[in-house]
C-alpha cells in the first residue's frame, strides 16, 4: 500500500475541506473477486478491488482516508482474509490490517512511538519499519457459550450412521493371530488400528494399535538383547493383552480399569456420544458395530469413527457461518486450547515435549508413552520443526523385518525417519506434506478446516518465515475446547 498526500476537498466523511490521503491497498495473492472492508467503510460496504494491469493475481484498489489509524480485511471469494504480511492485530473482527496515516505533530501518534519519520515525504506502509502486533485479547465468554451451543445442537441430532462412506472396506484380526502376523498386517495395509475379533466368543473384544507396538518392543528391548522374530512369533496379541492388563495395574496405565469392555458406539448414537466416548477414553478411534440378530455368528463391523470424521461433518455444516459465530474468525492464539511453548493467549498449561534427531528411539517412545500424546516434534538447534515422529511410524521397523536388527537405545530418531520415509514411499502411504503446520494468527475455522483433512491429527503451531515451533493443536483439543472439557 501506498499513501500520498493530498489537499482535495473530497470528503467521505462529509466534513468539508478535511485532507485525505489517497492510499492504495493490494492483495497480491490471487482469486476471482476480492474487496476491501474496514474500519472507514463501517464495516459494512465492501468496496471492490480490480487486478493490475499484466498482473491478473495482484487486486489494488484507492481509497481516500483521514489521517489516524484504521483496520481493514479482504473478503476474497466469499471468505474473510488477512495480509500476514502487512502489520496486524486481533480486534473485534478476528485479525485485522492495520494502517496508520500520521500527520504532522499528531501528540496520540506521537506518543504511541509510531509517528512517521520526518526524513519521509510519503509514507510506504509495505517499507516502514512497522512493528507487527498481535495482542492476545480474549474472546468474550458469550461468543465462546454461543459457539459450544451450537455445536452441542449439532452433533446431538446427527448419528454415526452419517459417517459411513458409500462403499469401503475395515479390517479386523483374530485376537489369536502372532503379534508379528499382526504387526505385518498393520504395516502393509497402511492402517494405524484394527479391531480384535475372538472367534471363539463371536464378539469384537479390543483394538490393536501402535501403542500395542511400543509397549512390546519395548518390553521386548529392555532384556538387553536386540529383538528376535521368534520372541514376537511367540506371542499372540489375546496373550499381550493379558500381559498388557497385569502390566497397566503396576505402573502404565494405572488411571485406567484394567479390565473393561470394548469401548464402541452403535450406528444411531449420537455424534456427540462418539466423539466423548474417544475423549474420555483416550482413544483414536472407535468400532461401529451393529450388534447381531438371532442366527448370526457375529456381529456387523461397520467403520471406525474418529474425530476427523466428525470434524468435517462440523466444518460442512459451519462453512457460511462467520457472520453468526464470529468466533470462527477469531485467532487460535485467543482461544483456550492446545498446547504452546509459551503463554500466547490461554493455554491447557501442559508441557510441550520435543526432542532433536540426534536422541534415541527409545527416547522418543518412551515421551510418546509417558506424555499421553500421539506424537513428538523434531526440532533443531534453533527449535525450528524439522519433522514429527508419531505413534504410528512403529509400524515402519516391520519394513524387511527391521525390529530384528536394531536396538532402541541404539537407533537414533533421524535414522527412524529415513526408515519411515523408505518405507512409506515404498507403499505409497502418507502422500502429501508430512507436517501440517499453522501460524497462531489463523482463524479457528482455518484451524478446524485442516484437521478435518484425512489422516491429520494434529496442526504445529509455528512462526511465519523461521518455522520456529510455538506450539501443537490436537483434533482432541478442539474437541475438548467444543465440550467445556479439561
Amino acid at each position: 500500500m501506498f499513501s500520498s498526500r493530498t489537499d482535495c476537498t473530497h470528503d467521505t466523511a462529509g466534513i468539508s475541506g478535511q485532507v485525505l490521503i489517497a492510499t492504495k491497498f493490494v492483495w497480491p495473492y490471487g482469486g476471482r473477486t476480492v474487496s476491501l472492508i474496514g474500519s472507514f467503510t463501517g464495516w459494512t460496504d465492501r468496496y471492490p478491488m480490480f487486478p493490475a494491469e499484466g498482473c491478473p493475481n495482484i487486486f489494488q484498489a484507492v481509497y481516500s482516508l483521514t489521517p489516524g489509524i484504521h483496520q481493514y480485511k479482504f473478503f476474497v471469494d466469499g471468505e474473510w482474509r488477512h495480509d500476514d504480511q502487512q502489520p496486524h492485530v486481533v480486534g473485534n473482527y478476528g485479525i485485522v490490517n492495520t494502517l496508520i496515516l500520521p500527520q504532522e505533530s499528531n501528540p496520540i501518534l506521537t506518543a504511541l512511538g509510531l509517528e512517521k519519520p520526518s526524513n519521509q515525504i510519503n509514507m510506504d506502509v509495505d517499507h516502514w519499519n512497522f512493528r507487527h502486533v498481535v495482542t492476545t485479547l480474549r474472546v468474550p465468554e458469550a461468543d465462546i457459550g454461543l459457539f459450544r451451543d451450537h455445536i452441542f445442537e449439532l452433533l446431538s441430532t446427527r448419528t454415526a450412521y452419517e459417517l459411513l462412506p458409500d462403499s469401503g472396506k475395515v479390517i479386523a484380526l483374530d485376537s489369536n493371530l502372532p503379534v508379528k502376523q499382526a504387526f505385518h498386517i498393520l504395516y502393509e495395509q497402511g492402517i494405524p488400528v484394527a479391531p480384535l475379533l475372538d472367534t471363539y466368543k463371536g464378539e469384537f473384544v479390543g483394538v490393536l494399535s501402535p501403542l500395542d507396538f511400543i509397549l512390546i518392543l519395548k518390553a521386548l528391548s529392555n532384556r538387553g538383547s536386540n529383538l528376535t522374530e521368534d520372541e514376537l512369533e511367540s506371542h499372540t496379541i489375546s496373550a499381550w493383552k493379558e500381559a498388557k492388563q497385569h502390566l497397566s495395574r503396576q505402573i502404565v496405565m494405572h488411571r485406567r480399569q484394567s479390565q473393561r469392555q470394548l469401548i464402541h458406539a452403535e450406528p444411531y448414537d449420537s455424534l456427540k456420544d462418539v466423539a466423548l466416548k474417544i475423549l474420555q477414553n483416550q482413544v483414536a478411534t472407535v468400532p461401529i458395530i451393529h450388534s447381531s440378530s438371532l442366527g448370526e455368528s457375529f456381529p456387523h463391523l461397520l467403520y471406525l469413527a474418529s474425530l476427523s470424521e466428525i470434524m468435517k461433518c462440523i466444518c460442512r455444516h459451519f462453512r457460511h457461518s462467520s457472520v453468526s459465530l464470529p468466533i470462527l474468525q477469531q485467532a487460535i492464539c485467543t482461544i483456550p486450547l492446545g498446547t504452546w511453548i509459551q503463554r500466547i493467549g490461554e493455554s491447557n498449561g501442559k508441557h510441550l515435549a520435543m526432542l532433536r534427531p540426534n536422541e534415541s528411539l527409545s527416547s522418543a517412545l518412551a515421551l510418546l508413552v509417558q506424555a499421553q500424546v500421539s506424537s513428538i516434534p523434531i526440532i533443531d538447534d534453533h527449535d525450528c520443526l524439522l519433522d514429527a515422529y508419531s505413534r504410528s511410524d512403529i509400524t515402519s521397523l516391520a519394513k524387511d523385518n527391521a525390529y530384528t536388527r536394531i536396538h532402541l537405545d541404539d537407533m537414533r530418531i533421524y535414522q527412524a525417519l529415513q526408515l519411515r520415509q523408505e518405507s512409506n514411499s515404498h507403499y505409497g502411504f502418507y502422500k502429501g506434506q508430512r507436517c501440517q503446520m499453522c501460524l497462531q494468527s489463523d482463524s479457528l475455522q482455518k484451524v478446524m478446516e485442516q484437521l478435518a483433512n484425512p489422516g491429520v491429527r494434529r496442526l504445529f503451531v509455528v512462526e511465519a518465515g523461521s518455522n520456529r515451533v510455538e506450539g501443537i493443536i490436537s483434533l482432541s483439543d478442539v474437541f475438548r475446547f467444543f465440550f467445556s472439557l479439561a
